[in-house]
């Protein structure tokens, strides 16, 4: 009887891709999805970028101890970039783990497991280069319709507050022909959205000395047949160039959306946080967008409370902000890192000075967000149709699907069978900072593949895709072979 597993994912995008590319190699293995809460593997997929993930990993790992008493044969993997900085720390504090492995060899937990399990002894294996790009490993998708589309590993910036390179290592790039091979895979399993990663998915190309890589990699995407919706996160404001906005503006399948993180309004923050660009720049670029995408919208991320910030440089954040109009801002408390510059700074803020600023910004976010989305009460809008992104969509009819700029939508599908994964159009009737509502009659549904797979529980599984010397441009005929849907 094969063993089963269950994942669980901590942090980013690149992390919840990462953990797609871990049930591929488990499921390849023999392994299959747990359907049950006793699982014969548990992975932990964690994340370092918050002070408090620490302790979130040990503590769920000192919740599963009793169930590893009572099922001696379960076995418990920890990876991430919290497994590779802590290291054999890990099997120290929860002994009763099995397999440590790190960023760089995620391909080595079939084999770290079944030696563990042979030698009855955790395995801790962290590798400090990149052992095999992660795309070269098959990739249990998740969603029926959407798909992540990893381009590049690691990063070659210094941020003062980010602990991300140290772990993930410099960037490396995959080839332009690899990419457009795996965008292909999961469009010829019926994905009609995939969206690139990156850590700074817009400096791509740098490893093989293309400066406008990315941009011809947009319009590369272009050409590829089926393909509906093209996104891409995220980008650095640096690194950002007037080739990647034509690209957006002049390739109809890459949406009028773009997330770029923002950190602090104020000049002289960003300076020691080692961002190289400052906000007129930031707001340049926007500008820049706005004028050839009128109806793009814009996210961002921010960070409050940075060590030394002042009531000025705060307000300076408030003021690009009531600036740049943003349609939603992920906005963070800064969080100490230990191992990163910042850390060591001198200006550490009292938690309530940091808590009343970051109130003071999420209100004026929500206030702006809301504005935007008024405006856009009577327009019409298409939407993917999403699974699990309405929480109250059971109790209210309704459903939700993504718009073409990214913003959340609910709408009443009306007694139709519509699927996730099928398109509809429909008119927003409401607006809230956070989403949108569309009550009226469907202007109409179109039924997908995508749609017809996640009726059927189908997801997509890619096997990995490596291919020969970097070239770009529109996509010609690639041998690529996948693996058929899966349940």
């Amino acid at each position: 009887m094969s063993r089963t597993f269950q994942i669980r994912t901590f942090g980013c995008q690149m992390n919840v891709h990462d953990s797609e590319r871990l049930a591929g190699q488990l499921e390849a293995a023999g392994y299959v999805p747990a359907t049950d809460d006793a699982p014969d593997v548990v992975v932990f997929n964690t994340c370092a970028v918050r002070e408090n993930a620490d302790n979130k990993l040990y503590g769920t790992l000192g919740h599963l101890r009793p169930a590893k008493t009572a099922k001696p044969d379960m076995q418990i993997a920890v990876g991430g970039c919290l497994a590779q900085k802590d290291r054999g720390e890990i099997v120290k504090r929860a002994p009763w783990v099995d397999v440590v492995f790190g960023t760089h060899n995620i391909g080595s937990l079939p084999t770290l497991l079944e030696r563990a399990r042979h030698n009855s002894e955790a395995q801790v294996e962290i590798l400090e280069s990149l052992e095999t790009f992660p795309s070269t490993l098959p990739a249990r998708r998740d969603s029926a319709y959407s798909g992540w589309v990893s381009i590049s590993v690691g990063c070659n910036n210094t941020c003062t507050f980010c602990i991300v390179p140290s772990l993930r290592g410099k960037e490396r790039d995959r080839r332009p022909g690899e990419i457009l091979a795996e965008v292909e895979a999961l469009v010829a399993e019926g994905v009609l959205e995939v969206t690139l990663l990156g850590q700074n998915v817009n400096s791509y190309g740098v490893e093989f000395g293309e400066r406008d890589a990315f941009s011809k990699l947009l319009r590369s995407c272009g050409s590829v047949t089926g393909l509906e919706r093209v996104r891409f996160t995220s980008p650095h404001p640096a690194a950002f160039t007037d080739d990647v906005i034509d690209a957006m503006a002049e390739t109809p399948n890459v949406c009028p959306q773009l997330h770029m993180p923002l950190q602090s309004g104020s000049d002289r923050v960003l300076k020691e946080m080692r961002r190289s660009y400052r906000s007129a720049r930031f707001l340049s670029i926007l500008d820049k967008v706005r004028a050839v995408m009128p109806e793009a919208a814009i996210t961002t991320d921010i960070i409050v409370g940075f060590p030394g910030e002042t009531e000025e440089d705060f307000q300076a954040t408030l003021d690009v902000v009531r600036q740049a109009r943003f349609s939603s801002a992920f906005t963070f408390q800064y969080s100490k890192r230990p191992g990163t510059p910042a850390a060591d700074m001198p200006g550490q803020l009292p938690k309530a000075v940091v808590q009343e600023r970051y109130e003071r910004l999420v209100a004026l976010q929500n206030e702006v967000a809301w504005e935007e989305n008024k405006k856009l009460i009577g327009r019409k809008v298409e939407l993917l149709v999403a699974a699990g992104e309405g929480r109250k969509d059971a109790e209210t009819l309704r459903m939700s699907g993504r718009a073409r700029d990214g913003r959340l939508v609910h709408f009443t599908p009306n007694e139709l069978n519509v699927r996730p994964g099928d398109v509809v159009e429909t008119v927003i009737t409401y607006a809230a900072p956070h989403h949108l509502v569309a009550d009226g009659e469907l202007i109409s549904h179109r039924r997908t593949r995508a749609g017809d797979n996640a009726e059927a529980g189908l997801r997509p599984k890619t096997n990995g895709v490596s291919l020969g010397l970097p070239s770009i441009g529109a996509p010609a005929p690639l041998p690529v072979t996948t693996g058929g849907c899966a349940l």
